[in-house]
């Protein structure tokens, strides 16, 4: 019996009709590197419409693909061969979360041979996820040769991860397995929040309804470790620790991954070689993180909260909306801002401004916006 075959199925799922849903949809495309989505009438990095529906298609593809469990094994692996680039990669993700060894072989093929750095990215990551210790060799071959360097990226993390034995949790699999897109985009402003547990990278659990009535609450999803923008704003959280404090504001970090990928992000796993960065991250976060970084795993509360958790490709890697939430001491959503693309919210001072004048009001001056 393989992993796969001892995860909970769920009954009724069609692997066929799921990937048909993948390929009639029209995503936005992608650009010629496969690393950044393009908005489709804008021709610029991102995705202008709030409401866009891409990250709602891939997030419910991957859930009916992980319940079908050990049922969806081969289907999946002939999915890493489908002529359409979103199917590969959506089956490579799944395989990944499913943990399922006995794919290691198509999926290291995949990595080796496929055209797209996207497709190419998720099949590393799947590989570290399943712990495949017999594709080192080729993953620290295309750490060295792969002329994405965002393949390259996910290669190094995947290698780290495997070799401390630090796959995909239970807690990924049950949190994509029981997505209820019920409740998908239902918080709004002026009502209350919605309430949610999650862990830390320390495996500390915060529960929103604990905090109510103490003080401000500020939300921020941040994408991941290779992203320069979320490090700068860590960097600006760094510098203003007093400033929060002086206010009574609590603020956290939301990232939608496992619990590998978040303490990578916060410098508590191995530190990538990063193209962007003049110092060691590992070295100033380790010890000065004042907040907790909470794992969103599947971007289950970002769905709820409408960050759109896999939204679109930055750094060949499907990520949420740049996104801030506002919560005011009584649970009450005073704020939520929701990106356009990477680089689209308040800074950290402008965030804590708002809550002091209580006026909440802002857009990003290269904001996207939709034509017609």
């Amino acid at each position: 019996m393989t992993n796969v075959d001892r995860r909970l199925q769920v009954p009724g799922v069609s692997i066929s009709t799921v990937l048909e849903r993948v390929r009639g949809h029209q995503f936005h495309p992608l650009d010629d590197d496969r690393a950044f989505t393009l908005d489709r009438s804008l021709l610029k990095h991102g995705i202008a419409d709030p409401y866009d529906d891409d990250w709602r298609v891939r997030l419910l593809a991957v859930r009916d693909l992980v319940r079908a469990g050990g049922s969806a094994g081969d289907k999946l692996e002939q999915g890493l061969m489908d002529d359409d680039e979103d199917v590969r990669q959506l089956c490579a993700m799944a395989l990944g979360i499913l943990g399922a060894k006995t794919a290691a072989t198509k999926l290291e093929q995949v990595l080796h041979v496929d055209a797209s750095a996207l497709v190419r990215s998720q099949a590393a990551t799947a590989l570290g996820q399943m712990e495949s210790q017999g594709s080192l060799a080729l993953l620290r071959e295309r750490l060295r040769g792969d002329p994405s360097r965002d393949v390259r990226h996910q290669c190094e993390l995947a290698i780290d991860q495997i070799e401390k034995g630090l796959g995909a949790t239970e807690a990924l699999l049950a949190t994509f397995q029981t997505l209820d897109e019920t409740t998908f985009r239902s918080v709004q402003v002026g009502g209350p929040a919605p309430d949610f547990a999650l862990h830390d990278t320390e495996d500390r659990v915060w529960r929103l309804s604990d905090l109510r009535g103490e003080q401000w609450l500020v939300l921020i999803w941040v994408f991941a470790d290779w992203c320069p923008v979320c490090h700068r704003e860590f960097g600006e959280l760094l510098e203003m620790q007093a400033d929060f404090e002086r206010e009574a504001v609590r603020v956290f970090t939301l990232e939608c991954h496992d619990r590998y990928r978040g303490r990578v992000m916060v410098g508590k796993e191995l530190e990538p070689h990063y193209w962007f960065a003049k110092q060691s991250f590992k070295d100033t976060y380790t010890k000065r993180i004042w907040w907790p970084h909470l794992l969103d795993r599947a971007g289950a509360v970002g769905a709820v909260y409408g960050v759109d958790p896999m939204a679109f490709a930055v750094h060949a890697e499907y990520i949420n909306r740049p996104s801030t939430v506002i919560i005011d001491p009584a649970g009450v959503v005073r704020f939520a801002y929701y990106g356009t693309f990477w680089g689209d919210r308040p800074t950290i001072e402008q965030t804590l401004e708002m809550i002091r004048s209580t006026s909440f009001e802002f857009e990003h001056p290269e904001r996207r916006q939709v034509r017609g």
